[in-house]
């Protein structure tokens, strides 16, 4: 270790003896009554020393007033460097700042924000190409784009939307516009799984509902089918009492409120009755003494008893 490590770990002595010149710094620079005890010094350099004084001031507990004080070499005047309010090892801070595209979350869009898009998001791709059209992911015209990299440029009355400057006849600009298909960028490949994967994780066949769910709603007459790709595994529900009404819902996902679910089933009706008028049917008071139920030869007990 040189000597002029060991010079600069050890505080130096005048500079460290000026306490009383630390404080008067801090409460100058502070407001009355909010500089607190002396809570040690360190030393920054070769006649450099820092002393540290509590800070009473509410809401800043935990923090230190930082004064630091330097002669210079051979004098032994001590003067005072700056002083400033610095967060001790038990301060409060404020969290770490996060951008506010980080900070962003499904649902914090409210009526009338707006929400950026950078050109380069992964989201999006070209929708349409041409000589005359902008770099691919640009979300400008050309014209706007030199507007946009002008510093001082002053902020039209008009939306983006309606300062597009008119595509010159028989461009693929034009034609696409004809057709309308004329959007600037498109969903890309990778835009198109991440919306699947958000639709898939909240109303796709692993949730609790989907679990214990009759059927699945590829078979619903409820769903409304949606084009394109994505038409091959989600569809948009239509049942008001479902959970998932008005939501873009997995092929795989069911609910209680599946169309075939509980289909009610009619109630039985009896036979009507057969009435035939067409022929008489016999019916006689008395059986055939022939029949066998009972005997042919009466005895007198019987007769008086009245039976047959």
């Amino acid at each position: 270790m040189s000597a002029a490590t060991t010079r600069s770990r050890t505080p130096d002595r005048l500079c460290a003896e000026a306490v009383d010149l630390a404080r008067a710094a801090a409460e100058e620079a502070a407001a009355p009554g909010v500089v607190g005890e002396h809570e040690g010094m360190v030393s920054e350099g070769d006649r450099v020393v820092t002393h540290f004084f509590g800070c009473r001031e509410l809401g800043y507990r935990g923090w230190r007033w930082a004064v630091t004080v330097a002669r210079a070499s051979r004098a032994k005047v001590v003067t005072v460097d700056e002083a400033v309010l610095l967060p001790g090892p038990d301060a409060v801070l404020a969290p770490e700042w996060v951008p506010w595209s980080e900070r962003l979350r499904p649902g914090d869009l409210g009526p009338g924000d707006l929400l950026p898009t950078e050109a380069d998001d992964l989201r999006l791709e070209p929708g349409y190409t041409g000589a005359e059209e902008p770099p691919p992911n640009s979300a400008l015209t050309e014209d706007l784009a030199d507007l946009a990299e002008t510093e001082d440029a002053e902020v039209t009355g008009n939306t983006p939307a309606e300062q597009t400057v008119a595509p010159s006849r028989g461009s693929i600009a034009a034609v696409a516009e004809e057709l309308g298909m004329r959007r600037a960028r498109v969903l890309s490949r990778y835009g198109l799984h991440a919306a699947a994967d958000r639709w898939e994780e909240a109303f796709g066949p692993k949730t609790p509902m989907a679990q214990a769910a009759p059927a699945s709603c590829v078979s619903c007459g409820f769903l409304a089918p949606i084009g394109g790709s994505l038409g091959q595994a989600f569809g948009v529900c239509a049942n008001e009492f479902s959970p998932a009404d008005g939501r873009v819902v997995s092929l795989a996902y069911g609910c209680g409120g599946h169309s075939e679910a509980a289909v009610m089933p009619k109630p039985p009706q009896p036979a009507p009755p057969v009435i035939d008028e067409t022929r008489v049917d016999p019916f006689p008071l008395r059986p055939s003494p022939d029949s066998g139920s009972v005997p042919a030869t009466e005895d007198a007990s019987s007769a008086d008893l009245g039976h047959s």
